[in-house]
């Protein structure tokens, strides 16, 4: 029953994404845009600061999943859908598993065009070893999104939602960014560290542990309320 839930929760929002392309479109072109302004900015004469890559991969991945957070759960408010998901007889971990997995997928799919692009605008190795790279960033994603989904749930019958999302979310998952940015720096070496690599993909699987441990034992109590 908890899994079913959670898939049917992200076909319905597969569903909807396929027929409008809106969040996709928006957190593509704002993520796109974001690098090219920082490649503008940082690449002189075909060079870019050693680390440079690392820490624009993950910040235009932070803002365009913030972004995609709050209209993902913007469409929750019409027509109160997100009371008649309450209502359902079904877990309401699984309805946050589910929103979960529709953000991941947006996330994975950015990812999919930030890190070749990345890679071409700032001359930087990201394919030397893509395993490391690959884990680095689902680790990233799912602990950014798990404290994300949460929240954008829980603000979503404030007005000031879209300040208080940002405010709320990047505090507490800044030591997930500081171990994506830490763990990619890391591989962009010469030659790659993957010790350290390594060392700060164990870190960000235990905050993933903690932050999904936490999201699902307070996100009933948080949404009944």
């Amino acid at each position: 029953m908890f899994l079913r839930t959670a898939l049917l929760v992200l076909k319905k929002d597969f569903a909807i994404e396929v027929k409008t392309l809106e969040i996709l479109v928006t957190t593509l072109f704002f993520a796109v845009s974001c690098v090219l302004v920082f490649s503008f900015a940082f690449v002189k004469e075909g060079q870019a600061p050693p680390d440079a890559a690392a820490g624009i991969l993950w910040i235009a991945i932070a803002f365009s999943g913030t972004l995609a957070l709050g209209r993902t759960f913007e469409r929750e408010r019409y027509a109160e859908t997100l009371r008649a998901l309450l209502l359902a007889p079904a877990p309401r971990p699984a309805l946050y598993v589910g929103k979960l997995l529709g953000i991941l997928v947006l996330l994975a799919l950015d990812a999919l065009i930030l890190v070749p692009l990345i890679a071409l605008l700032f001359t930087a190795p990201l394919f030397a070893r893509p395993l490391l790279l690959l884990l680095l960033l689902a680790g990233g994603t799912v602990g950014f999104a798990a404290v994300g989904t949460l929240f954008a749930a829980m603000l979503i019958r404030s007005r000031t939602r879209d300040v208080l999302l940002p405010i709320l979310l990047y505090p507490i998952t800044v030591p997930v960014i500081i171990c994506g940015v830490r763990g990619t720096a890391a591989l962009l070496e010469s030659p790659p560290d993957e010790t350290t690599a390594v060392m700060w993909l164990g870190i960000l699987f235990a905050l993933d542990v903690v932050f999904l441990t936490l999201a699902l034992w307070t996100f009933e109590p948080l949404m009944t309320e």
